[in-house]
């Protein structure tokens, strides 16, 4: 199917990629090679060595691309990664996947779940095997175009989908097999006024708040987080806040801190990191200041954080200068003090992960067709580990526990 045509980026945006129409193709199953049971980790440990003395085990790890780009996947990659080196050694490709190019984990471990960024939008369910196998489910329209987030609300019932491209968030039911049903709402942001530059709303991510209470969409084309109520039986949105940032900086991703009264927001069109309080009672976003990113002047167009499971560290992937940098979390979540950046070994870093005990980092690097790994040590510095591993277009990493 031929590319269908996109609106041209506002000036001051970087170009997504060419959207395809269509829904996604038929499911298929690909077996991959069993993998250890992984031992959960309690506090992080020192940067792993090339040679660990201590016990290893392999985890599976799954990468997004887009399948209509030339040069990109044919699907979701699978592969396994050393918990003491980093190592990454590829798997078989899950087929029958269009432009997977974010995907989310189910609480309960036992699906995954993926976007399919093109015109006609799409999301689709991935089961995961008890001996490593994968199979396909199916898929459901999103209502929207360009889908370019989605995530399972802690219930396990909803997902939760981002459409970038129409400005809008969708909701979908997940049954007891993993499967997904029609969907239960579509909500479009209308206002406020798109900000400077930006052709209308553009829906970048779509999370839940770590006390379950509430939904917030992250727009970057009307420089706005909208905070939800979601209803858990009947699947639909009530908007109850909203945050407004300054107008043209173009909020991406925010992440919350785990005592779940802030959140760090990354704005990729004015080069900052913001501290957002968040109140669990109401909903409400309040941002503070925009932050340095460590990057010099110029836009960057900083793309996601992640916050270690301790709390104690935030990194953050810089698309522009190339780099991870590095913020101490101070005041019990409410303050970040900027450490350093380092460069992030390959290009364009589209977004970031951390193994589930934070041990490791991984950065996922559009542009250059790889995946880094690196050590993070108890003062949160950051250790390269072994060689970039190579992934077509890679645009999503997922370490899976």
């Amino acid at each position: 199917m031929n590319p269908a045509p996109r609106p041209r980026p506002a000036p001051g945006l970087p170009g997504r990629r060419g959207l395809l129409g269509g829904l996604l193709a038929g499911a298929a199953l690909a077996a991959v090679p069993a993998l250890a049971a992984p031992a959960r980790a309690g506090a992080r440990p020192a940067p792993a060595p090339a040679s660990p003395a201590g016990p290893r085990a392999t985890r599976p790890l799954l990468l997004g691309t887009y399948t209509s780009e030339g040069g990109g996947g044919t699907g979701i990659g699978t592969a396994a990664y050393d918990t003491g080196t980093g190592a990454i050694t590829p798997g078989p490709v899950i087929s029958g996947v269009e432009n997977p190019s974010y995907l989310a984990p189910h609480p309960s471990g036992a699906t995954v779940y993926a976007v399919a960024e093109q015109g006609a939008g799409a999301v689709t369910a991935v089961a995961i095997g008890p001996g490593g196998t994968y199979e396909v489910l199916g898929s459901r329209p999103t209502g929207g175009s360009g889908p370019t987030h989605l995530s399972v609300h802690p219930s396990g019932r909803w997902l939760l989908s981002a459409n970038y491209t129409s400005g809008s968030v969708a909701v979908h039911p997940i049954a007891e097999d993993g499967s997904l049903g029609e969907r239960t709402d579509l909500v479009t942001h209308s206002s406020p006024p798109p900000g400077p530059g930006q052709g209308g709303p553009h829906a970048h991510q779509i999370v839940t708040s770590p006390d379950g209470g509430h939904v917030l969409a992250v727009d970057l084309g009307t420089d706005t987080v909208y905070t939800y109520r979601l209803d858990t039986s009947a699947g639909t949105l009530t908007e109850v806040s909203r945050a407004a940032l300054t107008p043209g900086s173009g909020p991406r991703h925010l992440a919350f801190h785990p005592g779940g009264r802030f959140a760090y927001l990354a704005c990729e069109l004015d080069n900052t990191m913001v501290v957002c309080a968040y109140d669990p009672a109401t909903g409400a976003l309040t941002p503070g200041p925009g932050q340095s990113t460590g990057t010099g002047s110029g836009v960057s167009y900083p793309a996601q954080p992640v916050v270690t499971g301790d709390g104690a560290y935030v990194y953050l992937a810089n698309r522009g200068h190339n780099s991870l940098t590095r913020y101490a979390v101070e005041g019990d979540g409410a303050v970040l003090r900027l450490l350093d950046t380092v460069p992030v070994g390959g290009d364009w870093p589209r977004q970031l992960a951390l193994s589930p005990d934070s041990s490791l980092l991984f950065a996922a690097n559009q542009r250059s067709s790889t995946v880094t790994v690196f050590g993070v040590g108890p003062d949160g510095s950051l250790t390269g580990a072994g060689t970039p591993f190579p992934a077509p277009v890679a645009v999503c990493v997922l370490p899976l526990p």
